[in-house]
């Protein structure tokens, strides 16, 4: 009776959690290649089992095997097993081999820049902020530091900058920094991009997922840094449209360039910058 009521509290804890147990305790993901991501994580912990499970067997085995059964025993001695050897030199460089080569496919799917977007966004990040500029529509968020965090206070994510992108969509962060290194993270994305001051880097994503998607800094960029917070909204078409007419009557035209930069970015970065953005 005992083992029926563990088996069955099993089970309902399993079957709670078994979306999250797929996905590896990842976040759901919202973009083309999040699926790819979350499978590549369970391969590698599935592999990474499979060499524990081996490598415990054969501590157990050596442990039992080998034991000590009197004093005046002494275990038979090897000097060297060549199917060992082979086994623990062999297969671990076929291992860490496939591993190197699905990290780079992945790498290059995650950094592929070659498609040409439906939408672009210059995402410059700031102590301890952020700014939009929606490059082909020519409107900009202007974000502030979320100073009220640790007070609780209610209503705080109404008062951080979000990001609206329409879903289906093929998205262009060009990511610039103005003052420190920053990372720009968005974790349902499930990838981030550091973003170094006087240079540009480029990330492209496929959104697929509506809804509201919490994004943050992922580098340590000073006192404030747990206060730089911002939202992303993928939303229908229409409405991303809506929104881009809310920036254009509020007066929210224009860019907010480079200029306002704490440091200049390199010569050889300017021609990274999409054309309406350069000086």
């Amino acid at each position: 009776m005992p083992v029926v009521i563990a088996a069955a509290s099993a089970a309902m804890l399993l079957s709670g959690c078994g979306e999250a147990v797929s996905r590896g305790f990842m976040p759901e993901p919202a973009t083309e290649v999040g699926p790819d991501v979350i499978s590549f994580w369970n391969s590698t912990w599935i592999a990474a089992l499979a060499v524990g499970v081996l490598v415990w067997a054969l501590i157990l085995w050596a442990v039992f095997a080998y034991r000590r059964r009197s004093d005046d025993e002494v275990p038979t001695q090897f000097r060297y097993h060549v199917p060992f050897e082979i086994l623990y030199t062999v297969v671990p460089i076929f291992m860490v081999a496939a591993l190197f080569g699905q990290t780079v496919n992945l790498q290059n799917a995650m950094l592929d820049t070659e498609q040409e977007p439906d939408v672009v966004v210059n995402v410059a990040g700031k102590k301890w902020s952020w700014d939009f500029n929606y490059v082909n529509e020519d409107v900009y968020v202007s974000g502030q530091q979320a100073q009220d965090l640790n007070l609780g206070e209610e209503g705080l994510p109404e008062t951080l900058p979000t990001m609206v992108l329409p879903v289906d969509s093929r998205v262009e962060f060009v990511l610039t920094s103005r003052d420190v290194i920053h990372s720009f993270w968005v974790v349902n994305f499930l990838q981030k991009l550091d973003m170094v001051p006087g240079r540009v880097n480029i990330l492209q994503v496929t959104t697929t997922e509506e809804g509201t998607f919490q994004g943050k800094c992922a580098e340590l960029c000073g006192a404030y840094h747990s206060e730089m917070l911002f939202q992303v909204e993928v939303v229908s078409q229409e409405e991303y449209d809506a929104f881009i007419a809310d920036l254009e009557a509020a007066g929210n035209t224009g860019q907010l360039g480079t200029e306002l930069d704490l440091y200049p970015l390199q010569p050889d970065q300017v021609e990274k910058l999409p054309e309406e953005m350069r000086n």
